[in-house]
């Protein structure tokens, strides 16, 4: 059965994403790299997609990397290209400890290789061991990212030299971000634990548990200047969000600009990993101008049961990878629209729909979007009632309506784009994005708009296929 598969979306053939491990933009060529296991019981693994021209028609690669010797699994890290090389820094789990090691994938630039045989390892990639494992007193090292370091944070006009990683380190229940630092990429010092310099929000307070974090440099449009954006994922009450701080890293202090903000407001946007480039793919004249992001499409963390998925009893696939996000920085807040070319793919795809609509919708009135299965039946609803956003879902899962806070005085718009069970939207021009799963019986039939009070829909264009 077909209708719950996404066609924009990475889904896998078969098995179980766990989260995006990281994306590179090669030239027209984006690459897509992810943790998976084949089945339930099945070790944890990399996995490779490439797309080329845009980022909607994915092509499974063989695995760059599995569990070898002592390994008991490999999960997320990061993907960067580092002075003509590209590297994989991936987590290592064995019985009692985790590193963090690297692997360098030759011939990037051509075909990836794809075999009959899904457990066969891409005869490109080479492990070159281990950059960081336990020291100091600290252990358990995990989920790496890297980014190039400053010639000197307080004037970054001046460029890059050598390069940062912040990974995860101690107890599950009770993590700490660290910092490290190498000249080559490849050896790597201990700075320390990070410190905020400021009040980063009540959901950065010690105790929190806080995973996959990533860094991402924006210039802001309001005042020009580059921040650092500290994204991370909060596991809470069985469940996880994605959320970010805005600041200024230098050293290992962390000085906010802005508190903790959420990412999305859905029930299933978590672990974003943000794309970086191979040389000559981007301007560097606006490299910091905007970023591309993915996501994992499942809220529920490690306590969720693929098993129970009804993709995965349908068809032996569970979790998706949202479409790339476009982020740019304006006064603090990060704002996310659709990518380039989304339209015309919605427009050649046979499941996947969307509704854009300019709006105007006063205190105490309401436009009602209702996303109707094959029988004409909502299986969600979108309420706009202008200073709020409300996704609800529980005619096909059990979880509480998604609400977001919307900006008095913004423009009232919404784009919602579905594709196979999954529905993400944006609002009033990217303030606010919301992603969750929706599984619709026998598919989306179609989006329809109703206003309550004196709210209007001044324009709309839809786009379906019967």
């Amino acid at each position: 059965m077909t209708v719950h598969r996404p066609e924009l979306h990475f889904a896998p053939e078969s098995g179980i994403v766990e989260a995006p491990a990281g994306a590179l933009l090669d030239g027209n060529t984006w690459h897509l790299f992810f943790q998976h296991r084949a089945d339930p019981g099945s070790p944890s693994r990399w996995g490779h997609t490439f797309s080329e021209e845009s980022p909607f028609d994915w092509l499974e690669c063989d695995d760059p990397l599995a569990p070898q010797d002592d390994e008991t699994g490999l999960r997320a890290g990061s993907v960067t290209a580092t002075e003509g090389d590209v590297h994989l820094y991936f987590t290592s789990v064995k019985e009692d400890s985790t590193s963090i090691e690297v692997a360098r994938y030759d011939l990037f630039d051509d075909v990836c290789e794809i075999s009959d045989d899904p457990s066969a390892l891409d005869t490109r990639v080479t492990r070159l061991g281990t950059a960081v494992s336990d020291q100091d007193d600290v252990r358990r090292f995990r989920s790496p990212v890297v980014v190039a370091d400053w010639v000197d944070p307080n004037s970054r006009g001046e460029g890059h030299k050598g390069w940062l990683m912040l990974t995860v380190a101690g107890d599950a229940t009770a993590p700490q971000l660290m910092i490290f630092r190498s000249d080559d990429a490849k050896q790597w010092t201990l700075s320390g634990p990070l410190e905020f310099d400021g009040d980063p929000g009540a959901k950065l307070q010690p105790g929190r548990v806080v995973v996959s974090p990533r860094i991402i440099r924006l210039r802001d449009e309001v005042d020009s200047k580059i921040y650092d954006v500290l994204m991370v994922t909060i596991e809470e009450n069985g469940s996880e969000h994605a959320g970010y701080v805005v600041g200024r890293l230098a050293g290992t202090k962390f000085k906010v600009a802005q508190p903790f903000q959420r990412l999305d407001y859905g029930h299933d946007f978590t672990r974003p990993r943000i794309t970086n480039y191979t040389p000559g793919s981007v301007d560097e004249s606006t490299l910091y101008d905007e970023g591309i992001l993915f996501g994992l499409l499942n809220g529920t963390g490690r306590l969720d049961d693929p098993s129970q998925h009804k993709s995965w009893q349908e068809g032996k696939w569970a979790n998706v990878i949202s479409l790339p996000r476009v982020v740019t920085l304006q006064g603090g807040t990060i704002f996310q629209t659709p990518p380039k070319g989304l339209p015309e793919a919605i427009n050649n795809a046979t499941r996947a729909s969307s509704w854009i609509g300019l709006l105007e919708v006063p205190e105490g009135s309401t436009v009602t979007l209702s996303l109707n299965d094959a029988s004409g039946n909502p299986a969600a609803t979108i309420h706009h009632r202008g200073s709020s956003l409300e996704l609800d879902r529980s005619a096909t899962f059990e979880s509480e309506t998604a609400i977001a806070p919307l900006a008095e005085g913004d423009s009232d718009s919404l784009t919602v784009i579905v594709d196979g069970s999954t529905v993400e939207v944006f609002a009033d021009g990217g303030q606010v994005a919301m992603a969750s799963r929706v599984y619709f019986e026998g598919g989306c039939s179609s989006i329809t708009a109703t206003t309550d009070g004196d709210a209007q829909v001044l324009r709309d264009w839809y786009i379906s296929h019967p």
